[in-house]
């Protein structure tokens, strides 16, 4: 108790110090004649700093060290992870792991004389690397793609940087057959269909610099605007990370299809106005890491409820073993479809997600076994999470603020009581644990008097259990298929251990400085909780907001 007690305010410490970062206080800039710094910081396994620009530089160069390293163990971090913007320039270090960092920025000037500034110490932590996509019985083990569990890249690994510029013209050397023969490919949508050959798994980071747009993609995208990944064969390992660089990488106007995919990552991107789904686990995926992201309304569907496009982070034909984590979903019309034809257990886990006044499908399960744990469910106008078809969930330690009907299960329970407003489909089960739930319409458990509506002691939403190991018993079973919970969070390694568990009272503070991009991006956006908890309409105004954002980034690389 004593560990776990320490652990929770290690955490929460982490945090705070996350939001004095984010309010531009963390570091007091120091100065030098020619050069000064506005701001410095660390994130999730990187570091970043911020300077005015000099006005007679030629260049600039960028470097890191350990703080407790002198200063020979200054390494100079990748050119295109300098930018120019309006009013200052910015470099993000990325790949290290947590610990504490110096940087330096250095401004080269007429005569190649040069100056400096060094920031101060600069925090950096661990990725929480839990759930299914990091089970040990898992086909790989890890979702970390490129990088190591400690957050560095791994060994001879490669990186290539696409920006709305270099989208079509980036170039990388791929193998495309048994005997290790190369051929370049150009643009990033045809070195991916060169991976698709199989014969090359070189760990691959590809790093997506400020708004990318569709247009600019242009053929590197398939015919209904999605970026494709794709493994030769089902769970192909693909060691590939697609990541965001800084606080602004956005796709815009386009998506990820991810298929037959192993050991893939997803981290630090914005999703704005993407055509039917956001993310995509399409087809036969293992170890998928979606983490970290920012996914906004997509494009308007012609069925009614897609009015904010259809699935924001989907995750379907058997992919498995699967963790989404500390993402923050905007106002989505429907989050995440978990199953659709799938007909065999499949195993996914959601944690520290911000549903931020989503209305539904978070997730929704057929099939699988899922564990969904510190998920911060905020003004949810339809449901939490639902099930069908046979699946079970575990559902602990979330917060459900004004989330209205906050666990469901078809054709039983609350969907009972009205007239199959959830699902058709026969029901699935869900254990639930240590949850906080306010302000809900209805919730009604199995085997308790909790919740707004009293048990009827057959129809209920979920089974309450008093200890987080403690089995369901078979005789508690849905109404349509009469299935059993299959107390899967019992029996398999799912990734994710007691002391991984943040208290429930925690969770609102954790996951809302946590989740999104690198200091919650840059977008910008307030909802009003008396206006929006309650409404699963389009924000006309974010709405409007998002289709005229425009990125503040000038240019690329320290020239």
């Amino acid at each position: 108790m004593k560990d776990k007690c320490k652990m929770i305010i290690t955490k929460l410490l982490l945090f705070t110090l996350m939001l004095t970062m984010v309010s531009g206080n963390y570091i007091l800039p120091a100065s030098a004649a020619g050069i000064s710094l506005t701001e410095s910081g660390g994130w999730f396994e990187s570091a970043y700093i911020k300077w005015k620009p000099v006005s007679n530089a030629v260049s600039y160069k960028v470097y890191i060290k350990p703080a407790a390293a002198d200063d020979s163990f200054y390494e100079q971090i990748d050119n295109e992870l300098i930018r120019k913007y309006p009013t200052y320039w910015r470099a993000d270090a990325v790949g290290l792991a947590a610990g504490q960092y110096v940087m330096k920025a250095e401004a080269i000037l007429p005569g190649n004389t040069k100056e400096s500034i060094v920031s101060g110490t600069i925090t950096v932590n661990a990725n929480d690397r839990t759930g299914f996509a990091f089970s040990g019985d898992s086909e790989y083990k890890s979702g970390s793609g490129a990088y190591r569990e400690n957050g560095i890249l791994k060994d001879h690994a490669q990186v290539i940087y696409i920006t709305s510029d270099t989208a079509k013209t980036v170039t990388l050397d791929v193998i495309v057959n048994s005997s290790g023969k190369k051929q370049t490919g150009t643009g990033i949508g045809e070195i991916l269909k060169l991976r698709q050959k199989g014969y090359d798994t070189t760990p691959l980071a590809i790093r997506f610099i400020g708004q990318i747009t569709d247009s600019s993609m242009a053929l590197e995208l398939n015919s209904n605007g999605y970026l494709e990944v794709k493994g030769k064969t089902s769970y192909k390992e693909m060691n590939m990370t697609l990541e965001g660089i800084g606080d602004d990488a956005t796709a815009y106007g386009w998506g990820f299809l991810i298929r037959n995919c192993g050991n893939l990552e997803i981290r630090n991107l914005g999703v704005m106005l993407f055509p039917d789904d956001g993310i995509s686990l399409d087809t036969a995926n293992c170890n998928i890491w979606v983490h970290n992201n920012d996914i906004f309304y997509g494009s308007a569907g012609s069925d009614a409820d897609q009015a904010k496009g259809d699935g924001s982070a989907d995750v379907k034909g058997g992919s498995t073993y699967v963790t989404l984590s500390y993402n923050h979903f905007w106002d989505s019309g429907k989050c995440s479809l978990c199953g659709m034809k799938d007909t065999a257990e499949f195993f996914v886990t959601y944690h520290h997600n911000w549903y931020d006044h989503s209305d539904s499908r978070h997730p929704r399960i057929r099939t699988a076994s899922v564990h969904i744990y510190n998920n911060f469910f905020d003004g949810n106008a339809k449901y939490g999470v639902g099930v069908t078809k046979g699946s079970s969930a575990f559902v602990e330690a979330n917060y459900f603020r004004h989330c209205k009907y906050p666990m469901m299960s078809s054709l039983q329970g609350t969907d009972a009581l009205g007239e199959g407003t959830f699902s058709g489909e026969n029901g699935g089960m869900i254990k639930a644990f240590d949850n906080i739930t306010e302000n809900a319409s209805s919730l009604i458990y199995a085997n308790s008097n909790e919740g707004t509506t009293k048990k009827d002691g057959v129809s209920f939403d979920a089974y309450l259990a008093s200890a987080r190991n403690e089995t369901v018993p078979n005789s508690y079973k849905t109404l349509a298929g009469g299935t059993a919970y299959n107390n899967f969070d019992t029996r398999k390694d799912i990734g994710a251990s007691p002391a991984d568990i943040d208290s429930v009272n925690h969770v609102e503070q954790i996951v809302t400085t946590g989740a999104g991009r690198l200091n919650q991006g840059d977008f910008t956006w307030k909802f009003d909780n008396a206006a929006d908890d309650a409404s699963y309409d389009v924000n006309a105004a974010l709405m409007s907001k998002l289709r005229s954002y425009a990125t503040e980034l000038i240019s690329v690389g320290g020239n």
